[in-house]
């Protein structure tokens, strides 16, 4: 009976709003790595951002520093990324990350690009694990029918995510 009921409801479309969005990924900030032993870069203050399609840009302060000293070098770091569900997880998250934009303060350009290679592969890994958006279980259930999120779509504002009863 219920699987039938679930064939009426039909899918449906769920926006989350980019406010709701920035809130859930501030919590998950700051991040703290050591990146080939040589450096610890802290990553705070998340800025996101949904320019169009399914990718969304994520803009953070950025701190480098020498692992065996107390000087750190000020920045800012812009990435992108596809946006992606994971179903197991229930959560969308980033996949095929880039950075955008690299810049510590009082640092040459030379050595800002070395830099700028390190994080790329500081981003690919960091960012993967961290959800821009978790489900709740309740934020899948409706009218006693359990759904499955299968497409996501963004506009400047807001994640559109189709919700689908699963069968």
């Amino acid at each position: 009976m219920l699987a039938s009921c679930a064939s009426l409801i039909g899918p449906r479309e769920v926006e989350i709003p980019l406010q709701k969005l920035q809130d859930g990924i501030e919590r998950r900030f700051p991040l703290n790595n050591r990146v080939l032993e040589l450096l610890d870069i802290r990553l705070s203050r998340p800025q996101l951002s949904l320019p169009g399609g399914d990718r969304v840009a994520l803009g953070v302060e950025a701190y480098v520093a020498p692992p065996f000293t107390s000087q750190a070098w000020p920045g800012s770091l812009a990435l992108s990324g596809r946006l992606f569900l994971d179903a197991q997880r229930g959560a969308v998250l980033m996949d095929e990350t880039r950075v955008d934009r690299f810049v510590i303060d009082g640092m040459d350009e030379a050595r800002q690009r070395q830099l700028a290679r390190v994080a790329g592969v500081l981003v690919g890994k960091v960012v993967r694990d961290v959800p821009v958006y978790t489900f709740r279980l309740e934020d899948l259930r409706y009218a006693g029918v359990q759904f499955v999120p299968t497409r996501i779509t963004t506009t400047p504002r807001a994640l559109v995510v189709t919700l689908e009863p699963r069968r």
